[in-house]
């Protein structure tokens, strides 16, 4: 559920004497093979240069490069946590020539200080003006205190609609879900509304317009946002109120049975790309899929699987988060190999990094997503149930996931659930050749077009009027 890794950690800032070309300013440059565009801004402080990173493309901004140094103009620059390290050759005061490496992966990378414009086409994103009514609203989680900001579209004609709240994946997300150049959940809010289904999506809290602490919110924090939401469509006269349901994509599939084993006025859900498995599963199950299909050698796999695994394990066992911590850090000290820990050759301080390590693990969604167990809801949702995945998904595995939900489902009794694995489509269930997450940015569509169909005639059949507009 995790995209290229750039959840990236400041460790230390060094540089050596630059000769002969002034490198500092903006560098912009596009990895060749992935076609993920970069940017670094390098700057010069009193003594030394710093940098910052953008992956535009992963609305990524500001991430602190750790190392910057410039000898005999050959320039390096890495982030150590992150396993990504950039060497390069200083042409001249406009190009460099080089090679970017991330945990093991490398791929031609040249910068230059003009900007990289390339339009990327996405043929499904609607423009203004809509057939429908679009408005922009805000309304409140009073328990937590903070304010959420969204985007409400209903249908122009009849009134009294059905309705669903649509609730995004892992990491900060704005209303569209906007991520690797697309914008899933305008696509699909678009094609809902005019098939007459209203559609009410927002912005994660601490993120875009919403206000709050998105860093230390957990996955029953965010529950409650989308709990908030659901509340607020009950005030819309124009929604029908026993018609409200909740599409989750991703980390979004486990907050929608979360709601629903809560609420039962919740007529349906929708799961696109949820998990039926424990946290911890779904990670060790990422990393081994994405790791091979990224061509890491077998052995590096499988001692990151075995590495991970005794720390859920660790954190399975234990409640007190201040022993976890200690059980954690005492973990990495004696298990964290030369090869975890160094990056580049200026990387000495083994202790920090550590704790950086041990910071991203305790983070409070992290815990907790690690030890829940989407069964322990699935059980007692009682609405019906669409459940689908793309059969390329290397972020949650569609056989096991599936199958994992609808026997949960099955299991506390639902009557009514429909489950599928759908043929050639990756996590974003866009039509992909091999499922990477590489291959995200580079694909025109953004949803399929059967899979928008499929959702829009399972609510419309038995929630909705038959005859679109």
């Amino acid at each position: 559920m995790r995209k290229l890794n750039l959840s990236l950690f400041f460790f230390a800032i060094s540089m050596l004497s630059v000769f002969g070309q002034d490198i500092t300013g903006t560098w912009y440059g596009t990895l060749k093979d992935v076609q993920l565009h970069l940017v670094f801004h390098i700057e010069q402080t009193e003594d030394s240069l710093s940098a910052r990173m953008d992956s535009p493309d992963q609305h990524a901004f500001g991430i602190p490069v750790n190392t910057v140094n410039v000898e005999d103009n050959q320039l390096k620059m890495a982030i150590p946590l992150a396993g990504i390290l950039y060497e390069g050759q200083v042409i001249s005061d406009s190009a460099i020539e080089g090679t970017f490496s991330q945990n093991g992966m490398k791929f031609p990378l040249n910068l230059s200080r003009e900007a990289v414009v390339e339009e990327k086409k996405r043929p499904q994103e609607p423009h203004k003006p809509y057939p429908y009514h679009s408005e922009d609203v805000y309304f409140k989680n009073e328990a937590a205190g903070i304010t959420l900001a969204g985007t409400f579209t209903y249908p122009k004609i009849g009134g009294k609609f059905p309705a669903v709240v649509l609730i995004s994946g892992s990491g900060a997300q704005n209303r569209d879900e906007e991520a690797m150049g697309h914008k899933p959940f305008l696509v699909l809010s678009d094609y809902l509304t005019r098939n007459n289904i209203a559609v009410l999506r927002f912005d994660d809290r601490g993120t875009a317009l919403s206000t709050g602490d998105f860093a230390a919110a957990t996955t029953m924090d965010f529950a409650a946002d989308a709990a908030a939401a659901v509340n607020y469509l009950r005030t819309r006269v124009e929604i029908d109120k026993t018609k409200i349901g909740l599409i989750g994509h991703s980390e979004g599939g486990v907050i929608a049975p979360i709601i629903a084993s809560d609420d039962r006025d919740i007529a349906f859900i929708v799961l696109m790309a949820g998990t039926g498995l424990k946290g911890g599963d779904v990670l060790l199950s990422q990393q081994e899929l994405i790791g091979r299909a990224s061509g890491l050698d077998e052995n590096t796999i499988e001692r990151t699987i075995k590495m991970h695994r005794e720390i859920f394990e660790i954190i399975y066992k234990n409640d007190d988060a201040e022993q976890t911590k200690e059980l954690l850090r005492t973990f990495l000290k004696q298990n964290m190999t030369d090869e975890d820990f160094s990056t580049s050759s200026e990387i000495t301080d083994r202790d920090l990094i550590v704790e950086k390590n041990l910071r991203q693990l305790t983070m409070p969604w992290m815990l907790q997503f690690i030890k829940f167990d989407p069964k322990t809801v699935l059980e007692k949702v009682q609405c019906p149930v669409l459940a689908i995945n793309g059969e390329k998904d290397l972020q949650v595995s569609p056989k096991e996931n599936l199958s994992a939900i609808e026997a949960a489902l099955k299991k506390g009794g639902n009557p009514s659930v429909t489950i599928a694995e759908l043929p050639n489509l990756n996590h974003l269930f866009q039509t992909a050749e091999t499922g990477t997450l590489s291959e995200y940015v580079t694909i025109e569509e953004t949803i399929s077009p059967e899979v928008l169909a499929l959702i829009a005639d399972w609510i419309n059949r038995s929630f909705g009027p038959k005859k679109y507009y």
